[in-house]
Parts: C-alpha cells; structure tokens; sequence
C-alpha cells in the first residue's frame, strides 16, 4: 500500500505509455510524487506523439520506446504496468520471479482516492453504464468524476476529489485482476453481464470470470451490488452485501425494472413500489441498451439519488459515439456505427434492436472465443454481411454451416473502403448499415475508435455525395 511520500526517490517504470491517457497520468503522478520516472512501449515515438507531448514538461529520467528492454526493470522498485500487456510478457515474469512489485495506474488511483467508489464491469455496456451514472449523479446535484477503462486518468484530479464525493469506475477485466490483490472493491458494484472474451489475454474462461467476480469478492457486508437479473451467466454470482437486481421482466426481488411496455420503470425496494413513466424504449433502443439504463438507474439510487431526479438525468444522456451511434439517413438507408462491439454477444444485440433489414460489417481481430453465436445471428438477421480480419473466413464458413434456408450475401473484404462500398452496394431504402464487428480491431485500425470514425467518415462521405 502507498502512501503520500512514499513513492519519493523509488524508480519506477511505467510499461506502457499508451495512447488512451491512464500511462500519460500515471507518469505525472508518480514525477509529482517525486519518483525516478522510466518509461517504456513497444510503440515509435512517432506513434505515440500526443501521449509524449503530454508528459513534456515531466522530469523523465529514461525513455526506452519502441520495446521494453532489461534495464528499465532491474533496478526498478516498481512497476506500473499497462493493463493490456499480456501477463505472460517475459518482463512481467523475471518481476515476479525477481519480487518487483507490479501496479496499474488505476491500482494508484484506488490506493490514494479518499471518495466513495462506484465500480462498473461486464463484458458489455460497461461505458455506456458508467457514463449515465455519472450524467444522474450529476443532474442530481451530487459531485462525481468518471474514470478508469473510459479514458484518461483521474490521477490529476485527486487534489480535488473529497470524502464525500463519487468516483464512477470502469472497471475491465485487466484491471480487476491487479486489483484483487489489493483486496479491492467498490461501495456499490455493478455487473452489466458475463460472456466470453479476452481468453488471449486471461488464458481461460475461468481466469477471466475470476478476474470480472473481482469486483465482489471483497465488499463489505454493507457494499451493493447491481446484478442483471435476465444474464444467466453473471445474475448469481456471490455477493456480500445487498444486492439489487435489474431486468426487462419485473420480478419480486429489490431492484429495477422495465415496464412491460416500454414507456417507464418500476423501482421495487422492500414492500414498496414506485413506478416512474419515462420514454424508456425511444432513448434507449435494444434491449441491452435498456438494460443498461437500468442498472444505471439501480447504481444511482444506491448512491442516494432521489427518484424524482431520475427522468431529468436521463433526458440530459447522450449516446457515446461508437455504442450503437445513429450516424444519419441517406437515400433511404440508415446508418449506425457500433465499433464498440468487440465481443460477439454485443454485436447479437445490436442485431437484435432493429426489425428493418441490415447490411452488416463484422470481423476483425482473433481473441480465441467461440463465433458461432454471431454466425446464427447473422443468418437469421442480416440480408448481406461483408466480413473483415482474422476472422473473416471463420466466421463465413460458421454462417454456410448454420444457414438452414437462406444464406446472406457474403463478402470477404481485402480493405476497409472495398468493405464499405460493397456493403452500399447491397444496400437499399429501408435498410439499416451496420458497423457491429463482434470483434477487436486489428491492422486496418489503430483500435475501436478509429474504425469507427473511419465508418462514419465514409458515411459523411456518401451522405455529402447523394444530397
């Protein structure tokens, strides 16, 4: 456990700097601590210039980019570790065998935070979730900061950050295995759902539900947890204070749920009940993005948000770009980019949301989980699907096997442009055109973003061209 002054003079390194801001806040932490600062990535300097630039006025003692080399861990006293380096990284290894400390930017964070913790994790929805928390608390009057898996870092904003204050914390599976070993978990927990992803980076389905159930195991007999009531693989996990459960289908169980048609919410606590109408379904299409809200809504009430606050929070919520993100209508085609959809079980629920045809675009990286889910998806849902990445001729041959009537045109694309024109090309007015991969990025994009931006580029682009 840190404490304030105890990292003065210590050598750290910090592995990873990153693009997304958690190594950028880490290393002005620790130089404001007063430690003897290396950083390392495996990226250019070229690369990483808006993360560089960021730290410029930081007093760096060592610079090893474009790889980790020995000399940045041996005479290290500790290492903060980016958490999307593998564990089995032959550095991280020789600082377990040799006893160096390992951390997160996130671990810091937690060990030196003075507020109430809401922490959100799943394999879906975790942004989306936390993100509205944070809009309720704060349309409710109460001072909170968002951090953790969103972005950057909330490390600069400890001098500000109160005992009476909320943190809204998202949590992924990565930074929940280091923290576990601080016997780490948050006032109140929330589950979105459980499926299977990562197992590259976990090695099985077990490391990584062990690692996700993190955020229970150690609460306090007075800790909440938020559990999704209609996830079989996550609604029973064990907990050690009260629970809470979210659902679309109303039950007798403390918790929030979904009127039966769409037009509010019921809260049930104890023996009393409260019904709040709110156009629930028209701002919150799928039935995984009402799920959210939902456990939204739940943590909120946790945390002391009054009921009577709840509908002016959520009219004040705006959708995060890349989460099922309605990009504009053209020549009768809609269009929506839903990058974000890195694991097979997101995309089966964007799919799920509309009733109109779809042109999909899905495939990409290989993170070793089963795909034929997508592919039953795909068959039942799509009209035509263009396929891209690693797991494109897996996902094909999953869509052949399983179609049992009709088979969607299907396309293997050699770039990013040939897959947009082509799924245009399939298209006409009254369909849906949808980026929902079902997988991580891979070389055509620098990560989930980008091809996102690069799919609502290309749509701007043809928007700009049919007017």
């Amino acid at each position: 456990m840190f404490t304030a002054g105890s990292l003065t003079g210590k050598a750290v390194t910090v592995m990873g700097l990153g693009r997304f801001g958690g190594g950028v806040g880490a290393v002005k932490f620790l130089c404001r601590q007063g430690a003897r600062v290396t950083v390392t990535d495996s990226s250019t300097p070229e690369e990483l210039a808006v993360s560089l630039a960021e730290i410029a006025d930081c007093d760096i003692e060592r610079f090893c980019l474009g790889g980790h080399p020995e000399i940045a861990f041996v005479e290290a006293d500790l290492v903060v570790v980016n958490p999307a380096v593998c564990p089995d990284h032959p550095c991280l290894k020789w600082c377990r065998r040799k006893g160096v400390p390992l951390t997160t930017e996130i671990a810091l964070f937690c060990q030196f935070n003075p507020a109430r913790t809401i922490g959100v994790t799943g394999s879906n929805g975790k942004s989306t979730t936390a993100t509205l928390i944070h809009t309720l608390l704060d349309a409710a009057g109460m001072r909170a900061f968002l951090g953790g898996n969103i972005g950057g870092s909330l490390l600069d904003s400890l001098d500000d950050i109160a005992a009476d204050d909320w943190v809204i914390l998202e949590l992924s599976s990565f930074q929940l295995a280091y923290l576990d070993a601080l016997f780490f978990s948050p006032q109140i927990a929330v589950v979105t759902n459980f499926s299977p992803n990562h197992l590259d980076w976990h090695g099985s389905l077990e490391e990584y539900r062990r690692a996700k159930q993190a955020i229970l195991r150690w609460q306090c007999p007075h800790g909440i947890a938020v559990l999704n009531a209609d996830d079989p693989a996550s609604q029973n996990w064990p907990v050690n204070g009260r629970s809470l459960r979210i659902g679309i289908d109303e039950s007798a169980a403390d918790g929030v749920y979904r009127n039966c048609n769409g037009t509010g919410f019921v809260v049930r606590t104890g023996s009393a009940t409260i019904a709040v109408e709110y156009p629930f379904a028209q701002q919150f299409p799928g039935r995984h993005q009402q799920e959210n809200a939902l456990a939204a809504v739940a943590a909120s009430l946790a945390a002391g948000v009054p009921v009577e606050a709840l509908t002016a929070g959520l009219s004040r919520f705006r959708p995060l770009p890349h989460r099922l993100e309605f990009l504009g209508e053209f020549r009768g085609r809609r269009f929506y980019n839903d990058s974000k959809a890195t694991t097979p079980e997101a995309a089966q629920a964007a799919l799920r949301a509309f009733d109109q045809p779809v042109v999909l675009l899905a495939g990409g990286a290989d993170k070793h989980v089963d795909l034929r889910g997508l592919a039953a998806s795909i068959t039942e849902r799509v009209k035509a699907v263009v396929l891209m990445g690693e797991t494109a001729p897996v996902l094909e041959a999953f869509i052949r096997e399983q179609a049992i009537q009709q088979t969607p045109a299907i396309q293997i694309a050699e770039s990013f442009p040939a897959a947009f024109d082509w799924a245009l090309a399939q298209s006409e007015p009254g369909d849906v055109v949808l980026l929902s991969p079902g997988c991580a990025s891979f070389g055509w994009f620098r990560d989930f973003e980008d091809r996102g931006r690069k799919f609502a580029a290309a749509v701007e682009r043809w928007g700009k061209s049919s007017a």
